[in-house]
């Protein structure tokens, strides 16, 4: 269960991003007070999470629906999340879920929470891969499902606090210090993901 819980926590560590998203977030909320950043930032990781544990609970029937086997969804998802973790390791910013259009126009808006905060910025593709990936691969064991759930809890608390905290996360890690966290997370997320195609060419019987 702990394997679970770490293998979790890191794959949503890597594909939110907290500290980028809280980075972003002081760039498009500068113009805002104190008390709105705060419930912005609360609106946020609430619809985020709202969104995810959709998908945590509808996903596998979802895939049932359109037909697509265990062993596809872990290759897709593991190609999908090996090209985040490839933008993490060159600290590039499409890691971070919204394009730079999206960016400006949400400078220009006064609430974020909902537009890009919370998606695609925190709740983004990644994200979404990643919690149907794992909640599937977890499939007969409900433990094991029960364990992504608060990874994924436990990451975006991590969020929140660091969008509250936005502002001195900016000043206290640095441009330098934040790509060298994300390379980290991103050599992690890109073995996990290989692991991921790994496992739906063994389990698809082509080999």
């Amino acid at each position: 269960m702990l394997e679970t819980a770490i293998i979790a926590f890191t794959t949503f560590f890597a594909t939110v991003g907290p500290i980028d998203v809280a980075v972003i977030y002081a760039a498009i909320s500068h113009n805002n007070s104190r008390e709105m950043k705060r419930a912005m930032a609360l609106r946020g990781c609430f619809i985020a999470f709202v969104i995810l544990l959709f998908f945590a609970l509808a996903g596998d029937s979802l895939l049932r629906t359109l037909g697509i086997s265990l062993p596809a969804l872990k290759f897709a998802g593991g190609i999908l999340l090996l090209l985040i973790a490839i933008d993490l390791v060159f600290a590039r910013q499409s890691g971070a879920n919204a394009t730079e259009a999206e960016r400006q126009a949400a400078i220009d808006k006064e609430d974020v929470s909902v537009f890009p905060l919370a998606t695609p910025l925190i709740a983004g593709p990644g994200s979404m891969s990643a919690v149907v990936l794992l909640m599937v691969n977890a499939r007969d064991d409900v433990m094991a499902q029960a364990m992504v759930v608060s990874a994924l809890v436990a990451v975006l608390l991590v969020t929140l606090a660091l969008l509250l905290l936005a502002n001195q996360v900016q000043r206290l890690f640095g441009e330098t210090g934040i790509h060298a966290i994300s390379r980290v997370f991103g050599v992690l997320l890109a073995a996990l993901s290989v692991q991921f195609m790994f496992d739906g060419l063994a389990q698809s019987g082509l080999f």
